[in-house]
């Protein structure tokens, strides 16, 4: 970090703290303002050992720099989320749908009136007695009637949450599916334990294109990125790496660029909403990392444009559309709003 020239901390004026009662894992920003007050809404998820956990839906004004809480939009949640996901604006429901992955994938509908009302619990399992956990899920935003979940059971899910039934089901991988990607209408990538990203189209369900594999063999990929303003590219980590590896789709199996700046495991990655070349990383040691991706990286590789530091490992990170001049990061109790 010290070679980088472009290094810039981001400075505290620009930074918003939100503490929570318990620690936070999963985290969502909402696509669309609330329409009776013009604050973005954000979802957080807890993460503790108990089957009770919790999803606290918070609202940021980005006017007032201040985090509002609400005792109405507050409920239980079985088993710490895995993820949570807004509608995508494209749906043009009248109030939000929050989604949220983890025993089963769950729908719920957040009214303006600022309650919060479970819609869907969506379970494929064939036996009643057990389900095998999802580990992501992804929200269509082409097509957002359709929601791609995965899980360690080696499957992906296309769900169709207008008629509240499985579209298709697919064996996805050799092993475990860590995360889940929706590039185009029809078109979704995912990433396992066993090393791969694979691409797959609704229209040819028995096949799939694997366009990376780990360099170490059985290294698990945990996180998949795709990047909305260049379908050509996507981003994913390994497990326990440093790296994170930007994969260009038309030349698979070699990365384009790999970059190497944390000084630990990356945990989380966003791609920039209004921008093809920037994105984001966070990680356990606890900085989040802004990338601007160069046409060629250089001999020495590529340096962060800039960063900040968290008071500890970074579990979770998020750059939404609908704020796009912010980056909200999760680690230990707290969520951070930072001015970017």
């Amino acid at each position: 970090m010290e070679n980088s020239a472009q290094e810039s901390h981001l400075r505290s004026e620009n930074t918003i703290t939100y503490e929570s009662p318990y620690p936070i894992y999963a985290m969502a920003i909402s696509s669309t303002p609330s329409r009776t007050n013009q604050y973005q809404r954000i979802a957080l998820g807890s993460f503790t050992e108990d089957y009770n956990n919790r999803i606290d839906i918070v609202s940021f004004d980005p006017e007032t720099r201040s985090v509002k809480t609400h005792q109405n939009l507050s409920l239980e949640h079985p088993y710490p989320p895995t993820k949570l996901m807004f509608s995508p604006s494209s749906l043009h429901k009248s109030n939000d749908l929050l989604a949220s992955s983890g025993d089963y994938l769950r729908l719920w509908e957040v009214r303006e009136s600022a309650s919060i009302e479970p819609v869907f619990v969506l379970n494929n399992s064939k036996t009643g007695e057990f389900c095998a956990p999802l580990t992501s899920f992804d929200w269509n935003d082409i097509e957002p009637k359709r929601i791609g979940t995965c899980s360690i059971d080696t499957t992906c899910t296309i769900w169709d949450i207008e008629k509240g039934a499985v579209e298709t089901q697919l064996i996805a991988h050799d092993k475990e599916v860590y995360d889940i990607a929706w590039g185009e209408a029809r078109v979704f990538a995912s990433v396992s334990a066993d090393g791969s990203v694979r691409i797959f189209d609704l229209r040819d369900k028995e096949h799939s294109t694997i366009i990376y594999e780990s360099p170490r063999p059985d290294t698990p990929l945990l996180r998949l990125a795709w990047n909305k303003q260049d379908l050509r590219y996507m981003a994913t980590t390994l497990m326990d790496s440093n790296k994170v590896v930007i994969l260009d789709i038309r030349s698979p199996t070699i990365p384009v660029a790999e970059l190497e700046r944390h000084r630990s495991s990356v945990n989380a990655i966003a791609w920039a909403p209004q921008s093809c070349c920037h994105i984001c990383s966070a990680g356990d040691d606890s900085q989040a990392l802004i990338w601007e991706l160069p046409t060629m990286a250089g001999p020495n590789g590529i340096d962060p444009m800039s960063m900040c530091s968290a008071a500890s490992e970074i579990n979770q990170l998020q750059w939404s559309a609908a704020l796009p001049d912010w980056i909200a990061i999760a680690f230990s109790n707290k969520m951070q709003l930072l001015k970017v």
